[in-house]
């Protein structure tokens, strides 16, 4: 696997197109941050970290779902930096999503952020996804 990131969101968006309920993904210390930042925006219901049978770190996701139209809470992960195309931007320069209505995740000098906090910290990262 070349690129763990684009493969982590897959599993999300994949599990939410077919209204699975959990996923289950590798954990890694990056993937970790942007799952709390997709709880803590509203996006997922609840994450847990654990080890599976070998030892090494996963992360099951609750989805989030609206209770009367059954409509996921995202409806768009889509990755923008790339390993063959990487996307940096500077505080100033920093993208908003739909408007300010989705989040992009940024891996800044003090940890992994949404758009928001970079900005409002004033530094600027690599853009690693945009979430709507």
């Amino acid at each position: 696997m070349t690129d763990p990131i684009a493969d982590f969101l897959t599993r999300i968006r994949n599990a939410a197109k077919a209204n699975h309920k959990t996923v289950e993904a590798p954990g890694s210390k990056i993937k970790q941050e942007m799952t709390k930042i997709l709880y803590d925006q509203g996006y997922i219901l609840a994450y847990k970290f654990e080890q599976d049978e070998k030892g090494k770190p996963s992360i099951k996701i609750a989805l989030k779902y609206n209770p009367t139209t059954k409509v996921n809470a995202i409806k768009e992960l889509k990755r923008i930096s790339r390993p063959g195309l990487r996307r940096y931007a500077s505080a100033a320069e920093m993208p908003r999503v739909m408007n300010g209505l989705g989040i992009a995740i940024v891996s800044t000098s003090k940890g992994i952020m949404t758009d928001k906090a970079a900005r409002a910290e004033n530094v600027g990262g690599e853009v690693l996804c945009y979430i709507y």
